[in-house]
């Protein structure tokens, strides 16, 4: 392989060190292109388990509008250090990531709800009942 033609130079510049002495990085991946979801319905309300690692649950925010969800969350990952250490290489990545969607029928915000647990988003979105159609009386 031309080391010219690289995916990336950091790494070029690593290859050639013992592989004993190295350390792989931590966060060595990019953020997440789309958050990873999986929706479920039952008659009453959606279940969506949202996938976004490393994103605190103060940096997470869901909006509703009807049909519409919204999910927003701002990821950052950094690593600590301290003085006795000395970093040979260090990747960090922070961001915003998203991701809209339409149901089938409009939400109750009120009767909704959101928890985070390990990296996972977990929304119980509530169906808003229909109301059933009123018949007018012909006078």
């Amino acid at each position: 392989m031309n080391p010219l033609v690289s995916n990336s130079l950091f790494d070029e510049l690593f290859r050639g060190m013992n592989p004993g002495y190295f350390v792989k990085p931590l966060h060595g991946d990019p953020l997440p292109a789309q958050i990873k979801m999986d929706v479920k319905e039952n008659p009453g309300e959606f279940i969506i388990h949202a996938e976004i690692p490393g994103a605190s649950k103060e940096n997470i925010h869901v909006d509703i509008d009807g049909e519409v969800i919204s999910i927003r969350a701002q990821i950052s990952q950094i690593d600590s250090s301290n003085k006795d250490e000395k970093t040979l290489r260090t990747e960090r990545y922070y961001g915003e990531v998203s991701r809209s969607f339409k149901l089938s029928s409009e939400i109750d915000e009120q009767a909704s709800k959101a928890a985070y647990d390990n990296g996972v988003l977990t929304l119980n979105l509530a169906k808003k009942q229909k109301k059933s159609g009123q018949r007018l009386t012909v006078a």
